[in-house]
């Protein structure tokens, strides 16, 4: 299976896009963060993966700035709305896509646990109650990945993304993200892209830096207010 980047991965980023709308807008799924194992024993149904599955911007399930509000009661301990998504892709290469259980094996080795909303978080001190501190989910909509037929997925790509404000300071939580993502994409065989789809470079990394770093300065200024 071959895809184009220049058409596969901007197509699925609304996906990933819409997935970060759903877990910001705290709707409620069957399951919560923590670590589930592969179910053995199954014969999954082959469902070829497509690319051209993500919606479209004119779609009218698709919010082209969906509400950056917080989880709803109950769900998190987090009662404060976001207002920043920061997000990094791991790619694979051209002519080359991500597999189901590599994907897992990486996603193990790299610390994540996978969980609500059928995706791998970064736990705050493994704590499932708590937000993540970032999560990651697939290119290839609804986002999500199946574990019940993850040996057939194969996909252009995953997103790792972090909304703020978050349990750990925006510049903390990107220091956790940044390696994360850095060894998916060695031990994948991938490449790390910004959300522009551009190859991760040193200045675009120190930009970020400091963004996040102004973005903290400011939220310690108005708590000093209050």
């Amino acid at each position: 299976m071959t895809w184009n980047p220049d058409i596969g991965i901007p197509i699925a980023v609304i996906g990933v896009l819409v997935v970060a709308a759903v877990i910001l807008l705290g709707k409620p799924r069957r399951s919560e963060p923590g670590r589930r194992d592969l179910p053995r024993g199954r014969s999954p149904v082959r469902a070829e993966p497509r690319l051209d599955a993500g919606p479209s911007p004119t779609d009218p399930d698709v919010e082209a700035d969906p509400p950056m509000t917080g989880p709803q009661a109950g769900e998190s301990a987090h009662s404060q709305p976001y207002d920043r998504i920061v997000t990094l892709l791991v790619a694979a290469r051209a002519g080359c896509v991500l597999r189901g259980p590599d994907l897992v094996v990486a996603a193990e080795k790299a610390g994540l646990v996978f969980g609500r909303h059928d995706i791998f978080h970064r736990l705050a001190d493994g704590r499932p109650d708590q937000p993540a501190i970032f999560s990651v989910a697939n290119l290839i909509q609804p986002g999500s990945f199946d574990l019940g037929q993850i040996a057939e997925l194969e996909t252009p790509g995953i997103s790792l993304f972090m909304a703020l404000p978050g349990p750990l300071p925006a510049l903390d939580a990107w220091e956790a993200l940044l390696p994360t993502a850095q060894r998916l994409a060695e031990l994948l065989d991938a490449i790390v892209l910004d959300e522009d789809r551009n190859a991760l470079s040193r200045q675009r990394i120190a930009h970020i830096r400091d963004e996040l770093r102004a973005y903290d300065r400011k939220r310690e200024d108005r708590r000093s207010r209050w």
